[in-house]
């Protein structure tokens, strides 16, 4: 059984818990050490259970916390070669730290499997996780900071049970919202963030191939709302006759979470 909790989801900073029996991994670090240690006390977590961190990118939010968590527990972090690079050339990353490269073989941690996927975003080297557990069958996907989702993506992501996936802002809130008009054509891009509606689209597919589990994750708190990027995803799968509570199970990822583990 796979324990999946995300710890902060929003543009102020992300992180994620993901273990098994008595081992686990972060995947990013996006608020301070302090931050995250006290969330992970918030859920019965001690900080020793955590065995390694694997990174998506490297923007601010997403390893806020990450050089200092690393020295304090002395694990290691692994991420693609072109996020390490980026995070050493900015000095996050030192000979202090332990850091590997990810590679499509994937890393085993504890009782857990963790592939890489690549993702589409203005960044150095953007990568989601699957992580598989200890039954080689249960999986789940980490699929966030995409503009859009390849065929790549999705492949990865099929067939998982929890898909923890961005649904970032509502297109026409973002379109008339205060945001400066690069700011705006950066989120819209291909290399942005995905909108509820591209979300809700990735959710009928996954629905279709099993998947019965979805966090949306990395809302804008100036272009969305966690209601309607809910409604957007329960209403096109309803379309398609999913009922939510019956076909599958879906949860809006807090900034700061208040709620339980979610156990796959």
């Amino acid at each position: 059984m796979i324990r999946f909790c995300p710890l902060f989801s929003s543009s102020s900073g992300n992180s994620v818990y993901i273990g098994e029996n008595n081992a686990g991994i972060l995947v990013d670090v996006g608020r301070s050490a302090k931050q995250i240690r006290e969330k992970l006390d918030s859920i019965g977590v001690e900080e020793s259970a955590i065995k390694a961190v694997f990174l998506t990118h490297e923007h601010v939010d997403h390893i806020k916390g990450l050089s200092v968590f690393l020295k304090r527990n002395k694990i290691p972090v692994y991420a693609s070669a072109g996020t390490i690079l980026e995070l050493k050339e900015k000095g996050v990353l030192t000979d202090c730290h332990i850091d590997f490269t990810v590679n499509d073989d994937g890393v085993e941690i504890g009782d857990m499997l963790i592939k890489p996927f690549k993702t589409s975003h203005d960044c150095a080297d953007g990568r989601g996780y699957v992580i598989t557990g200890n039954d080689g069958s249960t999986k789940v996907a980490v699929a966030t900071d995409t503009g859009i989702v390849t065929p790549e993506i999705m492949n990865s992501i099929t067939g998982c049970k929890l898909v923890y996936i961005e649904s970032n802002h509502d297109v026409n809130m973002l379109k008339t919202g205060p945001y400066y008009y690069e700011l705006k054509k950066r989120i819209l891009s291909d290399k942005g963030h995905l909108s509820n509606d591209a979300c809700a689209s990735v959710l009928k597919a996954l629905v279709n191939n099993g998947t019965t589990q979805f966090i949306l994750a990395h809302l804008s708190p100036e272009n969305n709302t966690p209601h309607l990027a809910y409604e957007t995803s329960t209403n096109a799968l309803l379309n398609m006759g999913a009922l939510v509570n019956r076909d599958y199970q879906l949860k809006v990822a807090e900034a700061e979470n208040n709620s339980k583990v979610v156990l796959v």
